[in-house]
C-alpha cells in the first residue's frame, strides 16, 4: 500500500475470487450451446428466455431445468450419463473458441505482483474446468475451487465461505467479481463485497451488489483498461457504504 493510500485510511481486499465464466473468460456462449445441446438430446431445445435460467446453475439445476421443458423422467444413472455428454462437448468447445476477456492478464497479473491473494471460485465442475483455468494462467491464483468441490454450488454460498477459509479471512473482507444472478447471491450470502459484471439488463443484480458501471461509467461494462489501483479504489468506496 502506498503512503497516500495509508494517508487516507484504504485499505486492501485481503483477497480477490473470481468467477470464471463470463467474468474471466468469454465462455458463457459456449455453455449456451452446450445446454442447447444437452436439451435437445433430451427432446426439447430449450428457449433462449429458459436457458437463461441455467446461467451460473450447477451441472444438477441446469439437468433439471432440461429434462422438465422435455418431460423427461431421469433414471438412475442420467445424471452422470448426460454430464459427461455436457461436459465433453463443452471441452471441445474448449479447445477451439475459448477467449479470455480483454484486459484480464494484464489486471490479474498487476494484482499477483501487489501481493494479493487471489482464487478462481466457479460453478463449472474440475473435469473441465482446468483447461480454462490453466488457458488464464494458473500461477495468478493461491488456490481454485470448483462446483463439485462443495457441498453445495451457487447460488448457496458454500464456495465463498469455503474460499475465504483457505486464504484465511473473514468473507466481509473479500472481494468478489461475478456475472451471474446466482453467483452474485452465493457471494452476498457469504458476506463478500461484490461487483457485479451482468452480461445484460435480464440478469437480476442482488441490492447488495454494485453493478460495474456504477464504479466506471455506463461506457465500461467489463474490465478492460482497469487497473489494481481501480479494484483497490472500489474496493474503498464499497466498504464505505
Amino acid at each position: 500500500m502506498t503512503d497516500s493510500e495509508q494517508a487516507a485510511g484504504a485499505t486492501r481486499p485481503a483477497a480477490i475470487f473470481w468467477d470464471m465464466d463470463g467474468t474471466l473468460t468469454n465462455s458463457e456462449p459456449l455453455w449456451e450451446q452446450a445446454t442447447f445441446h444437452l436439451s435437445e438430446t433430451l427432446g426439447r431445445r430449450l428457449t433462449p428466455t429458459e436457458r437463461l435460467a441455467t446461467v451460473g446453475a450447477t451441472f444438477e439445476d441446469t439437468l433439471a431445468i432440461c429434462a422438465d421443458k422435455a418431460g423427461v423422467v431421469l433414471q438412475p444413472g442420467d445424471t452422470e450419463k448426460y454430464r459427461r455428454l455436457m461436459f465433453d462437448y463443452v471441452k471441445s468447445l474448449f479447445v477451439e473458441h475459448l477467449e479470455i476477456f480483454p484486459g484480464i492478464p494484464e489486471l490479474l497479473s498487476e494484482l499477483k505482483e501487489l501481493g494479493v491473494p487471489m482464487m478462481v471460485t466457479t460453478n463449472t465442475e474440475r473435469y473441465v474446468a482446468d483447461s480454462a483455468i490453466a488457458a488464464l494462467g494458473r500461477h495468478y491464483f493461491v488456490d481454485t475451487i470448483c462446483g463439485d468441490e462443495v457441498p453445495r454450488g451457487k447460488p448457496a454460498p458454500d464456495m465463498y465461505a469455503e474460499a475465504a477459509r483457505r486464504v484465511g479471512a473473514l468473507p466481509q473482507d473479500c472481494l468478489v467479481f461475478e456475472d451471474s444472478a446466482a453467483g452474485m447471491r452465493a457471494a452476498v450470502a457469504a458476506g463478500c463485497t461484490v461487483i457485479a459484471l451482468p452480461e445484460g439488463d435480464h440478469v437480476a443484480v442482488p441490492e447488495e451488489a454494485t453493478v460495474i458501471t456504477e464504479l466506471r461509467g455506463t461506457q465500461h461494462r467489463h474490465l478492460d483498461g482497469a487497473s489494481a489501483a481501480d479494484v483497490h479504489d472500489w474496493y474503498n468506496r464499497l466498504r464505505a457504504l
